[in-house]
């Protein structure tokens, strides 16, 4: 009997239909959920949000048109960043370390400390907002990036070298080919991340915009005008995700190419020693140079800029007997305590749905505009329901961490699951293998170096949502202590305490890397440099 095959159009059509039938059921949910905790002044229901924004309509679109004209144009800068930082690392193997812990280091600045110092640069204009939103993506977008410039058969740069051409020509007529789906996916992770850098940057001291609507709507306990205002931000996201998926599937239309390539040995312990040195002296004196050169540049002042002098002063305790590092040590461990566990629980979220819906496809449509709602909701709105629903300690902490891991895991993953080369899955399936099987013996190989891409950039972005939740719900930790020491002008706390997040960052992506190195040798070893 030949199979029947569903139209094109009947398959939209139902698809359609099932995204319309979740949308609908989320709401149901929503709005019984607010019903029930209608005296906790934390959840609007939907039908108090449509008011809302009707009545609102025309602020909330004034609004929109700043926060969008600045998130667009730090989309585009830091995305742009991002494609350069990677080719360089492409082309220039040996500086490939140097760069990503610069970058590293550039993106963990925490908003506590980087809001003041932007706005007083910029001044009330768009300057901090867009900075933000392209600090926000240049980073999560880089490390994919990278990834895709190295998923390519050895056989084709082969044949680039056998006509006499050099590591450009690769990068322009091979790898740049390759890395277009990784850099679709770093699109989609950005697209949301950018919006809510524009509106966090907002939160700063801007004159308009989201941000500004959503400090004024939560101070005024107007609860409805603040699910609004996020309601806004995950519509402009959502749509934001699905253009930039509907771009990819026009360009991407190559399959995903087997990739063979030979494991590579370890290096010899005198050579992992010598690149070790050299990656820390070069990323010593580029961090040093930046720092130093910036405060010269930009002519900020002694009373609240700090010289790297000045933080080894502070931390080495010469002046006040070591209680300023004291307080500052207590303070990362309570920090550490809460990002850890939210790190790994927002990378096994992330996973878990991914391979949930590389199994399901069908199960995207009612999942993804809960998932980018997640990220793109910002985190003053819904810190306040998940302190209400978890508490103030550490599940609750951990919890509002792992939402902001979850997503960008979330995208990485499935993408690398869906670059499984045919050809090794046609194998499979001419022995009748099942899904499972599938997905055990080529989509997990095929995912790690997404996998891990993920959490390296998941790393700065956990430890950078935990202070900021320290900062508006927990009250503790060294997020606490940075909004306390701004507030009171306590600068020599404010910059021991940047370092110290800035060191955390660097340790948790350095013990990532160590992992991904021994288990990508054998899996993937094209992707080391």
């Amino acid at each position: 009997m030949t199979p029947v095959r569903t139209s094109a159009p009947a398959s939209r059509a139902r698809r359609v239909g099932e995204t319309a039938l979740a949308i609908f059921v989320i709401i149901v949910v929503w709005e019984i959920a607010a019903r029930i905790m209608t005296d906790s002044y934390v959840l609007a229901a939907p039908s108090e949000v449509s008011v809302s924004l009707a009545a609102n309509a025309e602020l909330l679109g004034r609004a929109l048109l700043v926060t969008g004209r600045a998130a667009l144009v730090g989309f585009v800068i830091g995305n742009l960043a991002a494609v350069a930082l990677a080719a360089f690392a492409v082309l220039l193997p040996q500086t490939e370390r140097v760069v990503t812990l610069a970058a590293l280091v550039v993106f963990c600045l925490p908003l506590v400390a980087t809001g003041p110092v932007l706005r007083v640069l910029f001044g009330p204009g768009e300057g901090p907002q867009v900075t933000l939103a392209a600090l926000a993506v240049y980073y999560t977008t880089m490390i994919p990036v990278l990834v895709g410039l190295r998923a390519t058969p050895s056989g084709w740069l082969d044949l680039v070298r056998s006509y006499g051409r050099g590591s450009v020509a690769e990068l322009r007529y091979v790898r740049a080919r390759a890395s277009l789906p990784y850099l679709f996916a770093g699109l989609q992770i950005a697209a949301p991340a950018a919006f809510l850098g524009a509106m966090v940057g907002e939160f700063t001291g801007a004159e308009s915009g989201l941000g500004v609507l959503t400090i004024r709507a939560s101070r005024d306990l107007d609860i409805e005008l603040t699910w609004a205002v996020a309601t806004v931000a995950t519509l402009v996201s959502v749509v934001a995700y699905v253009l930039i998926g509907a771009v990819a599937k026009r360009v991407v239309s190559d399959s995903p190419p087997l990739i063979l390539a030979p494991a590579r040995p370890r290096a010899l312990r005198r050579h992992r020693v010598r690149d070790g040195v050299l990656t820390v002296v070069g990323f010593t004196l580029l961090i040093l140079a930046l720092w130093w050169g910036g405060i010269v540049a930009t002519g900020l002042s002694p009373f609240f800029a700090r010289t790297p002098l000045d933080v080894v002063r502070i931390l080495s305790g010469v002046e006040d007997d070591g209680a300023v590092r004291d307080t500052l040590l207590g303070a990362l461990v309570e920090t550490a305590a809460l990002a850890v566990p939210g790190y790994l629980a927002g990378l096994a979220a992330g996973l878990g749905l991914a391979v949930l819906l590389t199994l399901v496809p069908r199960a995207a449509t009612a999942t993804m505009p809960l998932a980018i709602a997640l990220r793109a909701v910002p985190i003053v709105t819904t810190a306040p329901l998940v302190v209400l629903i978890l508490g103030r300690g550490a599940i609750g902490g951990s919890t509002l961490v792992a939402v902001m891991v979850f997503f960008p895991t979330l995208i990485a993953c499935w993408e690398g699951l869906r670059r499984a080369p045919g050809q090794a899955l046609d194998v499979l399936a001419s022995y009748a293998a099942t899904s499972w099987t599938e997905l055990v013996r080529v989509r997990f190989p095929a995912m790690l170096p997404s996998f891990f891409a993920a959490a390296r950039m998941s790393v700065p972005a956990a430890v950078l949502a935990v202070t900021v939740v320290e900062w508006l719900a927990t009250g503790t930790g060294i997020g606490s202590l940075m909004a306390l020491a701004a507030s009171r002008s306590g600068y020599d706390t404010l910059a021991g305490a940047v370092v110290l997040v800035t060191v955390l960052s660097a340790l948790g992506y350095a013990l990532v890397g160590a992992v991904e190195a021994r288990v990508l040798r054998v899996y993937a070893p094209e992707q080391l440099a």
